[in-house]
């Protein structure tokens, strides 16, 4: 016992010092906040030997979510082929300390996966990703850099060699007209309507199942907050909560995207805790109730989710997620009720 606790001892006094920790990079994308304009330049055919590029203009607009530990950029692009709108939804990893990076177009509504992960260092942000181009296994970077206050660079390139030479095809110089992100709108003609009850400011209260599919009944109560906004001027929304209960905060962030040729919904979710996207729940609404479904792993097992939202009225509604193992019998474990906020006005 004794040399062995001496070696121990001993052990612990020659152990190296630990490594520095890497900082806190939550607000790396602190810069981007805001409207900019921006001049894009887009390679037709990449990794084809092409030399023809598309040029256009663009409106960026991009708004903080998570109180800056996250940010949603939006995208109008116009050029001699068509025009393109684009949103970048960026969570922070805090345990990881790096930066997840996803990307839709309201043509498809489809959230891209996976997303591309990285970090700043210097003033520089590089985010990778693996993807398939035209059948081949390609790797995706993505850069920021020449970062001032009213300016920065933007550069995607791939790599079909592992990285040891890359092409751009996407380039792009932004610079600011605004500080602030542009005013959210419900402008847009071809617009699904079924999310509209739930826009705007909301209290919420939550109870929660703490061990599903266990046979154990032990719910926990939640209360807190609710912001819906529209996204593509009401092509899709984003919905933030900051629930406070028993064991602490919780932030969360749903985005919500309309599939026009297959008339459906899905919605990405994700929390704070790590800002990873889970699986999307797909469905619609039929008589003012919307239904959604997934499949995902649970535990080491596989089981479906099901996401309901019911008894709507202009002020208030209900959500319920239920998991079952069969597809046939669902438990419920998340109820959350919303009431629309007051806005109190001065006599």
């Amino acid at each position: 016992m004794f040399v062995s606790l001496d070696l121990a001892i001993s052990g612990a006094a020659a152990a190296p010092s630990p490594p520095p920790a890497k900082p806190d990079g939550q607000h790396d994308f602190d810069f981007a906040l805001g409207t900019w304009k921006s001049h894009l330049r887009r390679l037709q055919k990449p990794l084809a030997g092409s030399t023809s590029w598309i040029e256009g203009d663009a409106t960026v607009s991009v708004r903080k979510i998570w109180n800056g530990r996250g940010n949603l950029e939006e995208i109008d692009l116009v050029t001699p082929s068509g025009r393109l709108q684009g949103l970048t939804l960026r969570l922070y990893d805090a345990p990881a300390r790096q930066w997840r990076v996803h990307w839709a177009k309201a043509s498809d509504g489809v959230l891209t996966s996976p997303p591309s992960i990285g970090q700043f260092k210097d003033g520089r942000g590089e985010l990778y990703d693996q993807e398939t181009l035209n059948g081949k296994v390609i790797l995706v970077r993505h850069i920021f850099s020449a970062v001032t206050p009213t300016s920065y660079h933007f550069e995607q390139a791939f790599s079909a060699d592992r990285g040891h030479t890359w092409e751009a095809n996407w380039v792009a110089d932004l610079t600011r007209t605004s500080a602030d992100p542009a005013a959210p709108t419900l402008s847009a003609e071809n617009r699904n309507h079924d999310f509209d009850f739930n826009l705007g400011e909301w209290d919420v209260a939550v109870k929660r199942l703490t061990d599903p599919l266990s046979g154990k009944s032990n719910w926990t109560n939640w209360k807190g907050t609710g912001h819906i906004a529209p996204v593509w001027s009401g092509l899709a929304n984003i919905a933030e909560f900051e629930l406070d209960g028993p064991t602490g905060h919780l932030q969360g962030v749903g985005l919500r995207i309309f599939n026009a040729e297959a008339k459906q919904w899905s919605i990405s979710w994700a929390n704070g805790r790590d800002g990873v996207i889970g699986v999307p729940v797909v469905g619609e609404f039929k008589d003012g109730r919307g239904e959604l479904l997934d499949v995902e792993d649970f535990k080491g097992r596989q089981i479906y989710v099901r996401n309901l939202f019911t008894n709507i009225t202009p002020d208030s509604a209900e959500f319920e997620q239920a998991f079952s193992e069969d597809g046939k019998s669902w438990e419920p474990n998340w109820l959350m009720t919303f009431k629309r906020k007051t806005i109190e006005t001065k006599q």
